[in-house]
């Protein structure tokens, strides 16, 4: 989310070849590009890893040469690349089988500030028979943190199991994604004393309301008097009243199912009010025991073509007590049947939105990259409020800053391609709903639900923290073999 390149916007998909027109060829052509036509690296990173895509496999081993150009860099000063330039020229072996090959930049020295420094590569030639260069057929590497101009992304949700989140700053092309199971609570560091479940796991909580004592907590608890609770069918749309006369009772409502008591995760469009936890207060009897649902194992086999397998076995139960010491949260937390518990305190961090903790490797972790320096989360499995869960979602940085509405293409709406700068709606930015895209970029219904596709009538705008505008489209969600979990998106800075 940085300033903007000053340069023209080279954004052009690699084009697919097909076979020509003319009955003697028949050789679908080999056609080599950049992936992206911007990236930037910023002032930690050391190296980049700069990839040529191909429209289809490689035949044989070749080699794709790049030339290059520099603003106030120096090869074997500044910057060098593996494999190394020779008299200005790299040399990038193509093998045989592939679909994509790549080369190294090392910088060697960060740029003086308020200096450029930039280096621009440009693919020169292919030795590979049938072969062309289209699309971005150069790339402008900066050395200053500079917005990207666009690219085509495909954040690493690791399959139909959907192992992981991933984050993602579009300015910065820099994806980080982490294992859903590395956490389960996260402690906001704004003004309010927040607590968050973690939604890609099915995390829930429920207050226990006549305990503050941990240790006065097993599954064989009963409530004194029985505890009267609102159930909620999915099928039914329809509450009913429930009578829960013991912990044991009340985990069957607690997990997220299609039949829930009171919401017990927080709720899915992000509302700092919305938490299943409520506000910890300064005041420590005013905070009770709390009921966990530990969520669902990630599973380790892959489901069929075109479905998902995102977790049936249950992690476990806890119980955890949260309170204030001064301005760190203190975490008192065991398993639930357990006679001891551990504890912990867990300071607020300005710089990022939240800490995550891990209840089950007793430690606090980063699992967001600094506020700033993120706008997506592709959260992969999303529990809801209401007990449904689903695969594929995708959330916006609204504690951050970051505003998204979405756009579906209709008479008098404007193509993914014709939308300019001078088309954004500012006041259609949402800023404090985070699901604006949700789950709703892909369908998962029509003629076979086995096949599920990416959205083609719509796309998306986002405006990051530093006034950034990207327009996004989603074109993809299944791998080339079929497998569900393999999301792919293009974007253009406006």
């Amino acid at each position: 989310m940085k300033n903007k390149f000053l340069i023209l916007n080279l954004f052009v998909l690699f084009i697919l070849a097909s076979c020509s027109d003319d009955d003697t060829k028949t050789t679908q052509e080999f056609v080599v590009a950049f992936e992206n036509p911007s990236v930037s690296l910023t002032t930690e990173e050391e190296t980049k890893e700069v990839k040529l895509v191909f429209s289809r496999n490689a035949a044989e081993n070749g080699t794709a040469t790049i030339t290059y150009t520099t603003v106030n860099a120096e090869y074997d000063t500044h910057f060098t690349t593996n494999p190394a330039s020779e008299e200005g020229t790299i040399t990038v072996p193509v093998t045989a089988g592939s679909n994509s090959a790549t080369f190294t930049l090392n910088k060697l020295q960060n740029p003086i500030e308020g200096t450029e420094m930039s280096v621009t590569f440009k693919l020169a030639s292919i030795s590979n028979p049938e072969s062309s260069i289209q699309g971005n057929t150069s790339l402008a590497v900066s050395f200053t943190e500079s917005a990207a101009l666009g690219g085509v992304l495909s954040p690493d949700w690791g399959g139909s199991t959907y192992p992981n989140q991933v984050f993602i700053d579009l300015s910065s092309q820099k994806m980080t994604p982490i294992k859903r199971d590395t956490w389960e609570l996260a402690f906001y560091s704004g003004s309010e004393n927040r607590v968050f479940l973690n939604p890609a796991l099915r995390v829930s909580a429920a207050e226990l309301t006549q305990f503050t004592d941990i240790n006065a907590v097993t599954s064989s608890t009963v409530f004194d008097p029985p505890l009267v609770i609102n159930s909620f069918d999915l099928f039914t749309q329809s509450f009913n009243e429930v009578i829960v006369n013991s912990v044991e009772e009340y985990k069957v409502g607690v997990k997220v199912s299609y039949s829930v008591y009171e919401p017990y995760v927080d709720t899915s469009t992000g509302e700092l009010e919305g938490t299943a936890i409520s506000e910890i207060a300064v005041n420590d009897e005013e905070n009770k025991v709390y009921l966990v649902y530990m969520g669902t194992e990630i599973e380790d086999t892959p489901a069929e073509p075109g479905k998902i397998n995102t977790g049936s076995v249950d992690r476990g139960w806890y119980k955890i007590r949260v309170t204030m010491e001064g301005d760190s949260y203190k975490l008192k937390y065991a398993p639930l049947d357990a006679t001891d518990y551990s504890e912990v305190l867990i300071s607020k961090t300005p710089q990022y939105n939240s800490t995550a903790f891990s209840l089950t490797n007793n430690k606090a972790l980063s699992v967001e990259p600094a506020k700033a320096e993120w706008d997506l989360n592709f959260s992969g499995v999303f529990a809801t409020e209401i007990g449904t869960t689903y695969s594929d979602f995708v959330l916006h940085n609204t504690l951050g800053g970051t505003g998204v509405y979405e756009v579906v293409i209709e008479d008098g709406i404007k193509s993914y391609e014709d939308f300019t700068m001078s088309d954004v709606i500012e006041d259609s930015l949402v800023f404090d709903k985070k699901n604006i895209i949700g789950s709703g970029w892909r369908s998962t219904t029509g003629p076979s639900s086995s096949t599920p596709v990416s959205k083609n009538d719509r796309y998306y705008v986002l405006k990051d923290t530093d006034g950034n505008y990207y327009k996004i489209r989603f074109t993809a969600l299944l791998s080339e073999s079929g497998e569900r979990g393999y999301p792919k998106f293009e974007y253009n800075l406006l």
